[in-house]
């Protein structure tokens, strides 16, 4: 006898609600893991799977808010994992972990629909060889070099200009690489995501760029997942479009926090500081998606929170094991007005070696942080008996390290409007001959304030002329 499937097959019924966790009964069909049901008023309450505690029940993590919903009410098995749209169309748009759009321009026709949960490409599909993302930003090219299809970490407090170099950052990609950026908030503050819009909006860097946000009011399960969301989204533009994408993810410690607050929720043993068990695997199953294959690059870089500046927290160590360079900004330099605020003696890549970026990269990069170095013992001396004091070689490494500093600095075209200076984008080549002839003092004799806010070192002779 034939058995015709019907729709009371797929329905089960709440049988116990504690804040965002709620166990569900299914009398003929139990869902898979991370599944997505519906719940509530025409479905309004989605809830993810993520246990099953016997053969008919389960245990899932609500993705909205579960007000309204009760003992005995009905829930709907969809028979899929979360999806979210993907396609060219979502370029300029704002969503959230659904895939719905957030920016008051109504619905995205006709896009595909894919699954949350992707698998890592395989090692086949990875290119052996480390490749050198040039971002046309003079600092981060001569110190502390992209990995294409890498992870960076940028370190910063607030007011310190990560937004801008962010911001800069989607620029240079989408102008030189032709390339799509997508910029992911994990428990950002709503007047931040607005900021950021409004920023980018203004900068003409909006309409090739997507946005995805899981706000900080959010429950913890819309936060845990708006990461594995910006990805897949991510992954389309690689794979099918073969083009290189920019991932920009705010802030990266906000989804290891959403991560510990599903797991207490569902009752799991915290580790080490009060973490989730599965802390190490969850930052893994995000983490090695975010990579170069065949077809194309995911290059990303992440704001990076350290709880209480303890860089021993579990969250940090897992966290820097993934990063290949890590961009440390200064807020000493922001306040001498030395923008970007990039710490040039903090800020590493593990791609600065020669057999990666060549012999001379490496050596004029080893000389730069060389001579900064020395400058920044000398300061204490300056300080107390003035530059005169010094010795002859002494005083000719405090000229050559503070045209240096000022040299990396660069005016961005991301505030062209604010600073009055003309965006400038700066090839490798060229930032390698400007630091190489100020080490060999052919700048000696040039105010410093000529090389302030310039490109290319060429420049600095015309602004000496001015």
């Amino acid at each position: 006898m034939q058995v015709h499937e019907n729709h009371q097959d797929h329905t089960g019924t709440i049988l116990s609600i504690r804040g965002s966790v709620v166990d569900a009964h299914f009398p003929y069909h139990l869902p898979a893991l991370q599944t997505e049901l519906h719940a509530g008023d025409e479905g309004k309450i989605i809830i993810e799977v993520l246990t099953q505690l016997d053969h008919h029940t389960i245990r899932g993590i609500a993705l909205t808010s579960t007000r309204g919903l009760s003992r005995g009410s009905k829930v709907i098995n969809t028979g899929h994992p979360l999806r979210v749209p993907v396609g060219r169309q979502l370029l300029g748009r704002m969503l959230n972990v659904f895939g719905e759009t957030i920016d008051n321009k109504g619905p995205i026709e006709e896009a595909v629909w894919r699954s949350i949960h992707q698998d890592a490409p395989e090692l086949v599909e990875r290119p052996p060889r480390s490749e050198m993302f040039k971002t046309g930003i003079k600092a981060i090219d001569l110190l502390a070099p992209l990995e294409r299809g890498g992870k960076a970490g940028l370190f910063g407090g607030a007011g310190v200009g990560k937004t801008v170099l962010i911001t800069e950052l989607i620029h240079n990609v989408v102008g030189e690489h032709e390339g799509v950026s997508l910029f992911c908030g994990i428990g950002e503050r709503c007047r931040e995501a607005e900021e950021l819009y409004r920023e980018m909006k203004e900068a003409d860097v909006l309409e090739n760029s997507v946005m995805v946000f899981g706000q900080m009011n959010e429950p913890p399960g819309a936060r845990y997942r708006v990461g594995h969301a910006a990805l897949t989204m991510a992954e389309y533009f690689r794979d099918d479009q073969r083009q290189d994408v920019l991932l920009l993810i705010d802030n990266i410690f906000r989804f290891i926090q959403a991560g510990t607050e599903v797991s207490g929720l569902m009752g799991e043993l915290p580790s080490r500081v009060g973490y989730q068990p599965t802390l190490a695997s969850d930052l893994a199953d995000l983490e090695e998606r975010i990579c170069t294959t065949t077809n194309g690059a995911i290059t990303s870089v992440q704001a990076v929170y350290v709880p209480a500046d303890d860089f021993t927290d579990p969250s940090a160590v897992h966290t820097f094991a993934h990063l290949s360079t890590s961009v440390v900004l200064s807020r000493k330099r922001a306040a001498a007005g030395l923008y970007p605020a990039i710490d040039l003696l903090n800020s590493g890549s593990k791609m600065l070696m020669p057999p990666t970026v060549g012999e001379r990269h490496y050596r004029v990069a080893r000389d730069v942080r060389e001579t900064l170095a020395h400058y920044e013992e000398l300061k204490d001396i300056i300080a107390m008996l003035g530059l005169e004091e010094l010795s002859r070689e002494d005083q000719r490494v405090v000229n050559r390290a503070r045209r240096l500093e000022r040299f990396l600095t660069q005016p961005f075209f991301s505030t062209e409007q604010f600073t009055g200076y003309p965006g400038q984008l700066v090839t490798l080549e060229e930032t390698l001959r400007g630091c190489e002839r100020i080490l060999d003092d052919e700048f000696h004799d040039v105010p410093e304030r000529a090389l302030y806010m310039i490109g290319a070192i060429d420049m600095a002779k015309q602004e000496a002329a001015l």
